[in-house]
């Protein structure tokens, strides 16, 4: 599907082919080093996978599968060369919100009648999306509060602030800290599908409504099918990866009250990551689980621990501030719905008495129609029978002797006759 960009009828947005991988890749090397952070590093790293593996990707997407939008990317292109690109992907199961991974635009673009080249392309990505994904009715995505340029395209097209995220970094020497507390855990345990439902009602208690409400999740978001656990395990085993998961039961509320997934690099190349989940009323459990992590990174090659924490989770940010836990980044998650509100005509306490009332009056003179006959017509016959009612015929016995003296009288006159 090709969409003009703007007035610029030389620009055509697309999907990725893959004589294009070369020139994204240029277009990702000359990114300054200011502009990088965690979502061009993770994008650098998928790309050099899709390089080796375009084929598979590109048969994947052909039908429904879990890795069907693995590396869903629309490029804008201008004379034959790559300008910029878009990267999406589905936030949930239902893919009722989708996510806005990463926003590329080639600085060396001339500008159109004095816009600047982030906001004629990067709005053309973003409108392109729109329309083109129908499924979607929410998008959310995630900008480092120092990308002004970017921030500013986002806003520009809609998106709202949703919540702030830091991300942390645990040094390998506070790990080995960690590692010597026994964590108080009793009931941790391994997580199946079966915990889907546990899961579910522990992520949509930890977090306010409105976040809930853009994400969107549902039970068969904490699922994994058959072929997402397979296509998974082939991924680890090609990245020298492993993940671990684990979640606290409570036995006499039966409900989940804490949950952490590790992603753990086993050469040593990256850091490890991790995803952590606590109920806001068992807020204990912080320190518990961290020991529980940095006794399972013990076993890999040292390397840094990587966490986000959301402005909604202060508990959590105040004990990784306490901790010495290093403040890597920060970013602003921001979302967007497809439903735009109509703005009024006039202000509405601007409006006066007169101009309401003026929309109530008729807008020409009433016609006579067949239908009044009809309705007078058929009300005649009750008329005439509720004037009976009202005026009942007298049966008092003065009355009844009138009318047995009338047909007397009237027999004597013809005997007269």
């Amino acid at each position: 599907m090709n969409s003009p960009v703007s007035e610029n009828e030389k620009n055509v947005i697309r999907p990725i082919q893959y004589r294009d991988l070369e020139a994204i890749e240029q277009l990702t090397t000359g990114v300054t080093d200011a502009d990088s952070n965690s979502c061009s590093t993770t994008f650098d790293r998928q790309l050099q996978q899709v390089k080796r593996w375009y084929w598979l990707f590109k048969f994947l997407s052909w039908f429904p599968n879990p890795y069907q939008y693995a590396f869903c990317v629309y490029v804008v292109g201008q004379i034959q060369q790559i300008r910029g690109l878009i990267k999406i992907a589905p936030f949930n199961r239902t893919r009722s919100t989708w996510r806005v991974e990463r926003v590329l635009v080639d600085a060396e673009t001339p500008q159109l009648k004095n816009i600047p080249v982030m906001s004629e392309l990067g709005s053309g990505l973003l409108r392109h999306c729109f329309e083109a994904i129908w499924e979607a009715r929410t998008w959310v995505l995630e900008v480092n509060i120092h990308h002004k340029s970017t921030l500013a395209l986002y806003r520009q097209n809609g998106f709202q602030p949703l919540a702030q995220l830091t991300y942390w970094a645990i040094a390998p020497e506070l790990l080995q800290e960690l590692a010597k507390h026994e964590p108080d855990v009793p009931n941790l345990l391994p997580v199946s599908n079966a915990d889907a439902q546990l899961l579910y009602q522990l992520d949509t208690v930890s977090m306010p409504p409105l976040v809930r409400q853009v994400f969107d999740r549902h039970i068969q978001d904490f699922k994994t099918g058959v072929l997402r656990a397979f296509f998974g395990n082939v991924q680890q085993w090609f990245n020298h990866t492993e993940v671990v998961s684990g979640y606290v039961f409570e036995p006499q509320r039966k409900a989940a009250i804490g949950y952490f997934k590790l992603r753990l690099c086993r050469d040593g190349s990256t850091s490890h990551e991790a995803e952590l989940t606590v109920h806001p009323a068992y807020t204990f459990l912080y320190p518990e689980l961290l020991a529980q992590m940095a006794r399972v990174v013990q076993e890999l090659p040292p390397q840094s621990l990587q966490l986000a924490s959301a402005d909604y989770q202060p508990e959590r940010e105040e004990y990784l501030e306490q901790l010495g836990a290093e403040r890597i980044e920060h970013t602003l998650l921001m979302s967007r719905s497809v439903w735009h509100k109509l703005r009024e005509a006039k202000p509405l306490e601007g409006l006066q008495l007169s101009d309401v009332l003026q929309g109530l009056q008729p807008a020409r003179t009433p016609i006579p129609s067949r239908m009044t006959w009809l309705k007078s017509l058929s009300k005649t016959p009750q008329v005439a029978l509720k004037a009976e009612i009202s005026h009942p015929v007298s049966t008092s016995p003065q009355a009844l002797l009138k009318e047995k003296k009338l047909p007397s009288e009237s027999s004597e006159t013809r005997i007269r006759d």
